[in-house]
């Protein structure tokens, strides 16, 4: 505490031990010490003191579309971090696609990396590609510093990210365990969304149809499969089918290193809510029924999903079509995801700390930046959000900083305002004002 440069106090501070009053000390960047609420400051200090807001470490959003370079109409580096930076977010982590090119080799890294390296509001680290023919370039991505490999199981929807069937599924999971990598997949089984009914057109109905539950239960049943026989690591995304719940545990019963996690939208959105022709509510997997969603729920509470990331896939609005067979197939949902997982939390019975460990120490440990990231400790980065947990606001798609402004939030009220965000003890977001860019790019370091 005496070579404190800032001192952040507030009665309410979410630490690994709980929440309570507390003063923290930062010095160069990183926390140093933290204390009880009345704590003497060292002369020389910057306090601020923000009252009964709630301080949260910064979350940590492991699962982002930013498009760039390439696609970058769609979003960008810019753009994406002053979302995430407005929705209390300090670090996210790269998806592969749908930028151009896509990183999939050393060299489309590097480009993603000098693209971002001047526009990150906050830290960015980037996920590497699993593709059919590039087996090669896995372990080179991972020597240069991605933090695992993202492959699709059925088609991504753009034609330079094709999928892997289980063939070539296990040659790249066998080239990714060989060096104990991660891989994390999109996992719908292609043969079971060939074939469900394809109906085309306005009606939700109709689109929940053709992406069935057992499409997602079949794919991750393989992928388990694959998983307990190279004994690899695997991490399941925006999981949507509760049907698929007791697989997962119980594959983990048996020693296979599993991970999971759901999405805003799945958690806060159902399927008998959405308009026909409101094609801002199309994802893949899609949001499903009321009584799945209860599962989904249930399954963060006793720890069988590990974690909730936004699955940020941004487009330009003409992309939305009325036409769900047609329109992109993407949530927008950074600057929006603290407040809608919390609304939705506490209207259940659970606490700011269950949001935490859900959005920002599991993810941390996703990404194995546990160590640095997730949490209000000695030796984290001082990355933080302050929260007003009880107010609330209504969604205005104007008020959004990514670059198109379609959400399928639009016009809900929400509780928690984000007050202001910091990253490594600097304020980089309050009340509409943001610094200029002072995110760093992260590399994986284990």
């Amino acid at each position: 505490m005496s070579e404190a440069e800032l001192v952040l106090r507030s009665t309410r501070v979410v630490a690994p031990d709980g929440e309570r009053a507390a003063t923290i000390a930062v010095s160069g960047g990183t926390i140093t010490a933290v204390l009880p609420y009345d704590a003497p400051v060292p002369s020389g200090a910057r306090v601020v003191d923000v009252g009964d807001d709630v301080v949260l470490p910064g979350l940590v959003d492991t699962h982002v579309h930013v498009n760039d370079p390439g696609r970058t109409h769609w979003e960008g580096f810019w753009t994406a971090t002053r979302a995430a930076a407005a929705g209390g977010i300090t670090t996210l982590i790269d998806m592969p696609l749908n930028s151009l090119p896509p990183t999939t080799t050393v060299a489309h890294l590097d480009v993603k990396r000098e693209v971002a390296a001047d526009k990150a509001h906050i830290d960015v680290g980037f996920w590497g590609g699993a593709l059919p023919d590039n087996t090669a370039d896995l372990r080179p991505l991972h020597d240069a510093g991605v933090f695992g490999f993202k492959a699709f199981l059925s088609p991504s929807g753009v034609d330079e990210f094709p999928h892997l069937d289980q063939e070539r599924l296990g040659r790249s999971l066998a080239e990714i365990a060989s060096f104990d990598g991660l891989l994390i997949v999109h996992a719908e089984d292609p043969h079971h969304l060939e074939t469900a009914p394809q109906q085309g057109g306005p009606k939700y109905a109709d689109f929940l149809a053709s992406r069935p539950r057992h499409a997602e239960d079949t794919a991750i049943a393989h992928l388990l499969e694959q998983a307990a026989r190279l004994h690899a690591r695997v991490h399941v995304l925006h999981l949507s089918s509760g049907d698929a719940l007791p697989l997962i545990a119980k594959a983990r019963a048996d020693g296979v290193r599993v991970t999971v996690e759901t999405c805003p939208h799945y958690l806060t959105l159902t399927a008998e809510e959405v308009p026909d022709g409101a094609s801002e509510f199309k994802c893949c997997p899609p949001i499903r029924e009321a009584a799945n969603q209860d599962l989904l729920w249930q399954a963060l509470a006793d720890g069988t999903i590990d974690c909730v990331v936004t699955d940020h896939s941004p487009s330009t609005a003409d992309l939305k079509t009325p036409d769900f067979a047609t329109a992109w197939g993407g949530i927008s949902g950074l600057q929006l995801s603290l407040p809608a997982v919390w609304t939705a939390a506490r209207a259940r019975g659970h606490s700011l700390e269950d949001v935490v460990r859900w959005m920002s120490a599991r993810t941390a440990a996703l990404a194995g930046l546990d160590g640095r990231k997730g949490a209000i400790a000695p030796g984290h980065d001082a990355d933080f959000a302050v929260l007003a947990p009880d107010e609330t606001f209504t969604v205005d798609p104007a008020a959004l900083q990514h670059r198109n402004r379609v959400t399928a939030y639009a016009g809900h009220t929400l509780y928690g305002v984000v007050k202001s965000t910091w990253l490594r003890g600097t304020r980089v977001y309050a009340r509409g004002e943001f610094t200029e860019p002072k995110g760093e790019l992260l590399t994986r370091t284990r």
